[in-house]
């Protein structure tokens, strides 16, 4: 892993950490939409009336302008810059290493041929931890609202094309679409020696966690705020150390909580689970994750050890080798420890 001293500067007001909860996609702020949209002559949105549907009022809402937004990508070059700027940005806000996922069925089903998004993204990443020093890692996220047969079509793809993924993931609309639907692809990517994560617990039931964990082997589970509602899940989940990759300022966004205040986040903390914090979808939430962090210590008064503590748990969770932990771990302490 790259030296990180200049991400651990002792005057950040936030700690350096991983991100392991973020959408590639997601960080497709409202200019580059229109930069992109006239570069490929595409009608290019009036930038005011694009701000104004970002006033989203549940994930549906939310969903229909992020698949919208995301036809400006086009081509290799497009995804190697939306690469390249979010790591950009994920750097200043101390962000040693990420862990992104990207939505291979949303650029396919349009016609972009995966191998592009595949190359765009790799080089985008390659160019982050060259330049920035930030160490990544890909994963492709299995939209659960398109039928499963179509996940395992693109696991094939993506084999095919000699994608640098190092797991696969569940993410869109929850409800209605439960983790059983995807076991048979999960079972592939086992096999396959790759990671295994999934969105649950956000807007879906407590349920869907527990169905994750047992039918689809995830090792990480993406939100899991309503883990708070079961006991014993809650119990489940500090036993087995299974980590809680959470996105505050997104959750109060997309309404899955009513406010910062009553977020969950310190509770699910104090019984001993292994939550970090994210951004998810930065560009539509407000918020990368250092916001998350500086968010989290004005709400809830944490001090330098409260988000040392939360940022260790994002080194964790991540899917790297024992030695970058450790450099990872030497840079979070190096914060806490500074005054």
């Amino acid at each position: 892993m790259a030296s990180m001293s200049a991400l651990s500067a002792a005057s950040r007001p936030t700690p350096p950490c991983a991100e392991l909860h973020l959408h590639l996609e997601g960080t497709l702020e409202v200019p580059t939409v229109l930069q992109l949209a006239e570069r490929h002559g595409m009608p290019v949105p009036e930038e005011a009336a694009l701000r104004s549907r970002y006033d989203f009022t549940d994930l549906a809402s939310f969903l229909a302008l992020y698949y919208e937004n995301v036809a400006v990508l086009k081509d290799a070059e497009d995804f190697a810059e939306l690469t390249r700027a979010y790591l950009r940005r994920a750097a200043a806000g101390g962000v040693m290493h990420a862990e992104i996922m990207f939505d291979p069925q949303a650029h396919v089903g349009r016609g972009i041929p995966l191998g592009a998004v595949v190359e765009g993204i790799a080089a985008g990443l390659a160019d982050g931890e060259r330049e920035l020093g930030v160490t990544s890692g890909l994963i492709a996220a299995f939209l659960r609202d398109r039928p499963a047969a179509e996940a395992d079509a693109v696991l094939d793809e993506l084999l095919a094309v000699d994608a640098p993924i190092i797991g696969v993931g569940l993410d869109s609309a929850e409800v209605g679409f439960p983790p059983a639907l995807f076991r048979d692809v999960f079972d592939r990517a086992r096999a396959l020696g790759l990671h295994r994560v999934a969105h649950a617990g956000e807007e879906g039931p407590p349920e869907y966690i527990t169905g994750a964990l047992d039918l689809l082997g995830a090792e990480r589970i993406d939100h899991g705020i309503r883990c708070i509602e079961d006991p014993r899940l809650m119990a489940r989940l500090a036993e087995e150390r299974v980590p809680l990759t959470v996105c505050p300022l997104s959750n109060v966004r997309l309404r899955a909580v009513d406010s910062l205040a009553a977020h969950p986040l310190m509770e699910m903390a104090s019984r001993g689970l292994l939550v970090t914090v994210n951004s998810d979808d930065p560009a539509y939430f407000g918020g990368y994750v250092d916001d998350n962090y500086a968010a989290l210590a004005t709400q809830f008064g944490l001090g330098r050890e409260d988000l040392a503590a939360l940022a260790l748990n994002s080194v964790e969770a991540s899917f790297v080798s024992a030695a970058a932990k450790a450099e990872m771990r030497a840079a979070v302490e190096e914060w806490r420890t500074t005054p």
